[in-house]
């Protein structure tokens, strides 16, 4: 039995232009950890973060964007449902092509992933966005881009706050 062909795109999927690849002309500031709400907003035109992300982007050409395989996830499936399959495709093709950097997870990633849910246990904290502060814990940044308020009270293990770019 064949599947149905996928309904052709739709017109609210956006496409980055390439100069917002990773490096495409450098990242002055470093690098910055990227969470699923931006990443969604880019890659859906209808999105009310669409156009404030895409400034962002416009205003740090070549921003090094580094991202968890927890966010890709998300984005993906969030993409798929609200927007259409093509979109995570294409958001899956940016990824390749250097638009984000996926961090690749230590050992011992989930065990503080864990531990850091635990510590804000009275927020609603997922696995992204545990990623994301593990990450930043990891990897000694503290500069995330989020549409998430909750980004503004985590904290890494020596109490800094993250400085959320998009806030």
């Amino acid at each position: 039995m064949s599947k149905a062909p996928s309904p052709a795109p739709s017109p609210q999927v956006a496409e980055p232009p390439a100069r917002w690849l990773v490096g495409a002309q450098g990242a002055p500031q470093g690098p910055v950890l990227v969470d699923s709400g931006p990443l969604l907003a880019l890659f859906n035109a209808a999105d009310d973060w669409h156009a404030p992300v895409a400034a962002w982007l416009r205003s740090h050409p070549g921003a090094a964007l580094v991202s968890t395989w927890p966010v890709l996830t998300e984005v993906c499936a969030l993409l798929a449902r609200r927007v259409h399959n093509q979109a995570a495709l294409d958001f899956l093709l940016w990824v390749e092509r250097g638009g984000v950097r996926v961090d690749v997870p230590g050992e011992t990633s989930l065990m503080q992933m864990r531990r850091i849910a635990q510590r804000f246990a009275d927020l609603p904290l997922d696995l992204a966005d545990a990623s994301i502060a593990e990450a930043a814990e990891r990897l000694g940044l503290r500069r995330v881009l989020s549409i998430d308020a909750d980004f503004d009270v985590y904290r890494d293990a020596r109490g800094r706050l993250l400085t959320n770019l998009l806030r």
